[in-house]
């Protein structure tokens, strides 16, 4: 099994699309309704929304492929592009999103640990993220790579508001 990532470009904006549309769906559609499942995806993973995101500068995604094929990606986000004021000495992992045949094979690790080489290279003294209070699998794997939970925050999915747990490491 060959791991590789690539930063993404405008160019991979429908790969991108498609994969945030697999990814999401695959992992929180049991748990929530059709119908918030739709909103949520047709305000988050519109080409216009990830054009944006793509295009600010504060905002980075990453493809991860195993042999050749898209299996996952991540996107970080520093300075104004965070999606909760965490200030300047922080940075947000905002997704890590992992096709459900390629789970559990360390492709989630070998992402955080991308992040966390950005972070330390941006001189970043913590990293953090949101993780659905629900999503247990997720918390155990933030609290075994070092993550505590420092915070919540609502998150929307459609109509129905939820709770995130926010998740932060300190860096050395």
């Amino acid at each position: 099994m060959t791991i590789t990532i690539k930063k993404c470009t405008l160019e991979d904006l429908r790969k991108l699309q498609e994969i945030s549309y697999e990814t999401f769906d695959e992992t929180f559609k049991d748990q929530n309704s059709p119908e918030n499942m739709n909103a949520y995806l047709e305000r988050a993973f519109t080409l216009n929304q990830l054009e944006k995101e793509l295009s600010n500068s504060s905002s980075q995604f990453f493809f991860v492929y195993v042999d050749h094929e898209v299996a996952g990606y991540l996107k970080v986000n520093v300075n104004d592009a965070q999606s909760e004021e965490m200030g300047d000495e922080s940075l947000e992992i905002e997704r890590i999103y992992i096709k459900k045949n390629f789970q559990k094979h360390g492709l989630g690790k070998y992402l955080l640990n991308q992040a966390i080489e950005i972070a330390m290279e941006c001189n970043k003294k913590q990293i953090w993220l949101g993780v659905w209070e629900r999503n247990e699998n997720a918390i155990a794997f933030y609290e075994k790579m070092g993550f505590v939970q420092t915070g919540t925050h609502s998150f929307y999915m459609g109509d129905e508001e939820q709770i995130d747990f926010i998740m932060t490491k300190t860096l050395n």
